[in-house]
């Protein structure tokens, strides 16, 4: 095997290992916020609180948001989203110091 085609299979090893740790990261995700809301949700059974206001308290889906965050970066990475540096972005950038260049060249001719 030459270098390139090692160098390839190298880097399809390691997107393979990257999406199998979003897969699972995502699976323990949803099933420990799954039992941690069914057992907040248990506890109206036990005439601790009502349903409604277990339904809509912070608490009940705190987890689920900051940790959802994290989800939504690491999903970002793995799958290489890329929602406000996109390629016309960079484009534009680069139009924009390159123009900036030649006027600072020109200011000194």
């Amino acid at each position: 095997m030459d270098l390139n085609t090692l160098n390839k299979k190298e880097r399809a090893k390691q997107r393979v290992a990257d999406l199998k740790g979003f897969y699972v990261h995502f699976s323990v995700y949803i099933i420990v916020n799954l039992m941690i809301t069914t057992i907040r949700l248990v506890s109206v059974l036990n005439n601790e609180k009502s349903f409604v206001d277990e339904i809509f308290s912070f608490s009940t889906f705190a987890t689920w948001f900051f940790w959802g965050i994290g989800v939504f970066f690491h999903a970002k990475k793995v799958f290489s989203i890329n929602i406000f540096f996109t390629k016309k972005w960079e484009e534009r950038q680069i139009k924009k110091y390159m123009q900036e260049g030649e006027k600072e060249f020109n200011r000194f001719k």
